[in-house]
């Protein structure tokens, strides 16, 4: 869910309130699903309830498998691949082989999210995907990224795995 629905559908409080009336805006939350707690000097918060929470996590590893099952067949894979730059209109500015790569480490990321909590994955694939696809998009910045380093040899490279 984008960070504009959620603002969008989701009722607010501050935590001023939270903190003079906790049964009341526990029972306001549970009623709504969800509610924002608004902080000045912190990031806002989402009360919501254990049951609510697990059951998106519950979707989430749904589809996650979903998606992991259908790359496994070749008609799902295809359609994966076609549906991606629908979903992600700046994919259009990757090539075949991105296209691939970037779907393939997506729905890794969000089998991370589903099963290991580990949903930082998923908007790093796609923040790091579309920085290469605005690169691609302009020709200058895509001559410079493919432009060999001027003589610099930063020596060799320790792979640990």
């Amino acid at each position: 869910m984008s960070t504009a629905r959620l603002e969008a559908e989701t009722e607010s409080v501050s935590f001023t309130d939270l903190s003079r009336n906790p049964k009341g805006v526990a029972a306001r939350a549970a009623a709504l699903g969800r509610l924002r707690v608004t902080h000045r000097d912190a990031p806002d918060m989402v009360l919501t309830t254990a049951a609510r929470a697990e059951g998106a996590e519950e979707n989430l590893t749904t589809a996650s498998r979903l998606f992991l099952a259908l790359m496994k067949q070749d008609d799902g894979a295809r359609a994966l691949l076609l549906a991606l730059p629908e979903v992600f209109p700046w994919a259009r500015h990757l090539d075949a082989e991105e296209v691939r790569a970037f779907t393939v480490e997506l729905l890794g990321a969000l089998s991370d999210a589903a099963e290991l909590g580990a949903g930082e994955a998923v908007h790093r694939a796609i923040v790091s995907w579309r920085a290469t696809a605005r690169i691609n998009a302009d020709p200058e910045q895509l001559r410079e990224s493919l432009r060999p380093l001027d003589g610099d040899d930063l020596g060799q490279v320790e792979v640990r795995g």
